[in-house]
């Protein structure tokens, strides 16, 4: 509405500026004087000429009389012309001051019309000077209305979402329902509060998530430890080295699988980032006892690894072999073979399984967290395997391939070899 206002005033004066310039340039000083009443002058001004102080003006004109030598000898007021050279300035009419026919000066009627003319003049330039002023007024109380109603709360908006960008949900943004930001104002802070409600919400979601993982990890330890008790009890107890060899696997076993909880349930999954990982050099021999570890079903020919250090940490290369065949044999449930091969200084272990893979859509997505194939239907599972493993990978300087083989789904597991080229990672 200010708007419209503003816009209207400004046109107004405009239009009253074109008006007064008309009238100005329509003003002129050519008036012309009453015939009747200048020759009434004429007359009266002969007949007293020898004796103009007796002479009276029976006209509504003004003039002055000058004699021959230039002096005045008659006046119906001040103020009047009384030179030749300012009536013509002033444009005067001038008529001969004649007696019996002879010439004995000059009669100057003064020129109304010039004055009004001057004074018409003088007071459109006051109004056009006028209007220009208030226009200009205008134009400030518009610009500061601008800049109290559109910049300032601009600039407020603009430090708000800042603020906000930052993390600090906690000021709110002043409102003013009276700016054209009004509703903008509003919906902003709406969105401050409820960014604010969701991160509130999601802090004691985690912490009751970190409240159930504690208790999944003592439940899960528990039954380990009793495991771990029995099978030591029962090496103890048996005299046959094959019982014992069991044993010892089942021991080893629950020692593994209690460091893995360890880990992997004292983060939660948004801080599975924090799982470190320590490579060192070791021996490629050591990959086969990881292998057959990995590989509970015993579907799998182990390759001839090729003799080479290699740079791996053991615990967690264990649990990339433990993802890979559990994978395989969890959606695929096939015999998997494995090929070991040396390449460009990286020792390439690859598991290739029977079940005809996945679509080519969804490969370059397996690694993903939360990702899991089509085949997955009515399976268990967290899509949190691969995701790991090749985490764990890349901060081994190696890398995890999975790719469609000829049979089925094909997994490598890409390890740098000593003294290659690592990437700082």
């Amino acid at each position: 509405m200010r708007r419209y206002l503003f816009l209207s005033g400004v046109a107004a004066l405009f239009v009253a500026e074109i008006i007064a310039l008309i009238v100005f340039a329509c003003v002129t000083t050519e008036t012309r004087q009453d015939a009747v009443a200048v020759n009434e002058v004429a007359q009266t001004v002969a007949v007293d000429f020898a004796d103009m102080r007796n002479h009276k003006n029976k006209t509504s004109l003004d003039y002055t009389v000058i004699d021959a030598d230039g002096n005045v000898i008659y006046r119906t007021r001040s103020g009047l012309s009384e030179t030749l050279t300012e009536a013509i300035a002033h444009r005067d009419t001038i008529i001969d001051a004649e007696v019996n026919g002879e010439t004995v000066g000059k009669i100057i009627i003064y020129n109304t019309s010039s004055s009004a003319a001057v004074a018409r003049r003088r007071a459109v330039i006051i109004f056009i000077a006028a209007a220009v002023v208030a226009q200009l007024g205008l134009c400030a109380a518009y610009f500061y209305y601008v800049r109290r109603t559109i910049v300032k709360p601009f600039y407020g908006l603009k430090g708000f979402a800042e603020r906000v960008a930052g993390g600090n949900l906690d000021i709110p943004l002043e409102m003013d329902r009276q700016n054209v930001f009004g509703a903008f104002t509003e919906s902003f802070d709406l969105m401050r509060s409820e960014r604010k409600k969701a991160r509130i919400a999601e802090a004691r979601a985690n912490a009751s998530k970190k409240e159930l993982v504690a208790k999944l990890s003592h439940d899960i330890k528990t039954p380990i430890a009793s495991i771990k008790a029995v099978a030591e009890v029962g090496a103890a107890q048996s005299s046959d080295d094959r019982d014992c060899e069991r044993y010892a696997r089942i021991t080893e076993k629950a020692d593994l699988v209690n460091t893995l909880v360890t880990n992997l349930f004292t983060a939660t999954l948004e801080e599975l980032d924090k799982l470190t990982v320590s490579p060192a050099d070791i021996d490629s021999a050591d990959l086969v006892a990881l292998i057959q570890n990995a590989d509970y079903k015993r579907r799998a020919t182990l390759p001839e690894i090729p003799s080479v250090m290699v740079v791996a940490d053991k615990l967690r290369l264990q649990q990339v072999f433990d993802n890979v065949f559990a994978n395989s044999y969890k959606y695929a449930d096939t015999p998997v073979s494995l090929t070991a091969e040396l390449r460009d200084g990286r020792l390439n272990i690859a598991a290739e399984d029977e079940g005809g893979g996945v679509a080519a859509e969804e490969l370059p997505r397996l690694k993903e967290k939360f990702m899991r194939g089509g085949n997955c239907a009515g399976i268990d599972g967290a899509g949190l395997g691969l995701y790991i493993s090749d985490r764990f990978m890349t901060e081994m300087h190696g890398a995890l391939i999975i790719e469609n083989g000829d049979r089925g789904l094909r997994v490598t597991v890409s390890l740098a070899t000593s003294g290659a080229n690592l990437r700082n990672n």
